[in-house]
């Protein structure tokens, strides 16, 4: 047997200190030592490979700089800690390459590297040599503003996205646009709607095309259908240039057991436990990260960091946080294994999640981290040393949920549930939340969301506008999946772009014109965003009008005079007479009706209105106005 032992002559990348970091789990910039690097070595040209394979007995790198021969270029073993290490002359960027990784008792495999920067375009799955600095970014402006972000008092709408079948070269196409062409497309759309962010589905390179890339092999490597790394900074850069945030979905509750990839990588459970009750996701069939150990994550931990360094990227959303809290997620008694507590909670993963948030947002301020979290854990948007998780923002799927079941209902209904509309006050603001229509509410045979509304065609189109006008005046941040913006009727689906020909009729155009407006009026009222997360920014009116189906509120800014006057009726009936209970007496203005003209409605308006002396909901003056059907209107007042 050979003894690849380290020897004095031996030269790399990776240092005593490197080995000591990694050992400790505590090397945030692991990728700049692990994987395949262009480097130079006393003059000469080539590419430094370091891997961690503790159990392994030997390990080579074969690609195109060696014809794939398993004998040409093995690696170097640091024995204190399994990571593995060679130079090779003469490789060179945009070659390909694996690990061939040889074990005791075993034939030799051939496995991915984990660190890899590039891939070849599923379902191949070489990985490929790539130079991190070669791109010349021009978001520096972005950059350095982003570091004084005050996301808490800031407006944060977010486009969620899913590359692939957001828009083709035409209807029908089977190809793809790469990174470039649907930076040229999407920019411009994002803007025109007024979003502040897109949030794309991930983009991390994944076997399986219809998994939407939540099953991930290459966590370093933005997905080769779309284009080259640099590609994929092409988009980033064009988003920043046009002040638009970008959001990435990031998965590390879970990883699949693709022969290539992270599963039984040395031949033994390296990066997920060895007992299935802790190391499977039955439900998925996946495995789970064993987040006890130092260099797994590190792994994750240095993943998340290196988004934001390499990729300028504004915000992880984490997804499925809650498979990764409970030990007994989605298993039954016997199935899990207690923590040395005996209870259900996985500390391990807790502690992986308040330092991945503490890290990311102590060495990139201004990022955001977004918590897909199910349950009711608490403090998920407390800091750590609180003891919380430290996440920025969580989905509030209570809210989504509550609020979809009550537009469903016919609206001659909906007096018996509306307590599914008022119900969220009470916990909007014990955390950081944001209010999700997500790809999660339009698949599965869940329907659109225009689907999912009561009524005939016109309703279902009022409706739909009320809910975005909803979703856009209630406390908290906003989320809202592709095509929900302009109405398409058939559930998404991933291999074809959205209905784009359906903005060829009225109703439609209504409807994205709507959502595009709500955009423009969030991001200049501060009332509609400044404390999102504070009791002081929300004050009902009227939250116990169930007979007649209506709400009203008031939004509040920072300051005494920023305020907003929010009217809903989920009715299809027009009230007359309408008093609002109002803060004091002057002239208030319309400033958006869903059920104007120009939005595809009946065009009910009020324009100006004067509040009157008149006590009413416990307010000493009030306004009369008229309430649109199945709409929302908003007024701001207006001082001489």
């Amino acid at each position: 047997m050979t003894d690849f032992s380290i020897h004095e002559d031996h030269k790399g990348l990776i240092s005593d200190y490197d080995l000591y970091l990694l050992g400790q789990g505590k090397h945030e910039g692991a990728y700049e030592k692990l994987g395949a690097h262009p480097c130079s070595m006393d003059g000469v040209e080539g590419v430094n490979f370091a891997v961690w394979a503790p159990n392994a007995r030997e390990v080579s790198v074969i690609g195109d700089f060696n014809d794939w021969n398993p004998k040409a270029n093995y690696l170097w073993k640091f024995q204190e800690n399994g990571i593995w290490e060679t130079f090779v002359p003469g490789a060179k960027v945009g070659m390909l390459y694996k690990y061939l990784i040889s074990t005791d008792g075993q034939e030799a495999f051939e496995k991915c590297d984990p660190y890899a920067f590039a891939c070849e375009c599923p379902p191949k799955t070489a990985c490929r040599i790539v130079d991190q600095e070669s791109y010349e970014w021009n978001d520096d402006e972005w950059v350095n503003e982003r570091r004084g972000f005050d996301w808490q008092h800031r407006p944060i709408s977010v486009y969620e996205v899913h590359l692939g079948s957001w828009q083709k070269e035409f209807a029908g196409a089977e190809e793809w646009l790469n990174y470039r062409e649907i930076a040229q497309r999407l920019v411009p759309y994002v803007k025109k709607m007024n979003f502040t962010h897109i949030e794309l589905l991930p983009v991390c390179e994944h076997p399986f095309t219809g998994s939407w890339g939540y099953q991930v092999t290459g966590y370093y490597a933005p997905t080769a259908r779309y284009g080259s790394p640099d590609d994929f900074k092409y988009l980033v850069d064009l988003c920043h240039q046009n002040g638009i945030g970008v959001i990435l979905d990031w998965v590390p509750a879970h990883f699949p057991k693709d022969a290539k990839g992270l599963g039984r990588f040395d031949g033994t459970p390296l990066y997920e436990h060895e007992d299935p009750r802790q190391g499977e996701h039955l439900d998925w069939g996946t495995y789970i990260f064993n987040y006890g150990r130092n260099e797994v994550r590190n792994f994750l931990v240095a993943n998340a960091l290196f988004w934001i360094d390499k990729y300028h990227v504004d915000g992880l959303r984490v997804d499925a946080v809650a498979s990764m809290l409970y030990l007994d997620y989605s298993r039954k008694e016997g199935e899990w294994i207690p923590n040395r507590y005996g209870g259900r909670e996985n500390i391990e993963a807790i502690e992986f999640l308040r330092e991945m948030n503490r890290e990311v947002q102590t060495r990139f301020p201004g990022v955001l981290t977004v918590a897909e979290e199910s349950t009711a854990w608490p403090g998920v948007t407390m800091p750590g040393y609180a003891g919380g998780l430290g996440f920025c923002l969580k989905w509030n799927m209570g809210w989504m949920h509550d609020t979809l079941a009550y537009m469903k209902n016919d609206p001659i209904f909906r007096k018996y549930h509306h307590d599914q509309l008022t119900f969220s006050i009470l916990y909007s603001f014990n955390e950081n939340f944001l209010l999700p229509f997500s790809h999660d509410e339009v698949v599965h045979c869940k329907g659109s969301m225009i689907g999912k509304m009561a009524g005939d065609v016109w309703q279902k189109c009022a409706n739909l506008r009320l809910l975005y006008s909803y979703l856009w005046t209630h406390p908290g941040k906003k989320l809202l999946f592709m095509g929900g913006e302009f109405g398409q009727w058939s559930e998404w689906k991933d291999n074809s772009q959205l209905d784009w020909n359906l903005l060829e009729f009225e109703p439609h155009q209504g409807i994205q014109r709507c959502v595009s407006d709500l955009g423009k009026l969030y991001e200049t009222e501060p009332a509609l965003y400044e404390l999102d997360f504070k009791n002081d920014g929300f004050q009902w009116i009227d939250c116990s009008n169930r007979d007649i189906s209506t709400l009203s509120f008031i939004r509040r800014g920072i300051r005494q005079e920023d305020y907003l006057v929010v009217v809903l009726n989920f009715t299809p009936n027009v009230r007359h007479d309408f008093w609002v209970g109002v803060p004091e007496k002057t002239e208030f203005q319309e400033i958006f009706n869903s059920d104007s003209r120009y939005y595809g409605g009946s065009n009910v308006a009020n324009g100006r209105v004067f509040s009157e002396p008149k006590p009413c909901q416990g307010f000493g003056n009030s306004i009369r106005i008229t309430l649109p059907p199945l709409a929302a209107v908003v007024f701001r007042p207006i001082r001489h």
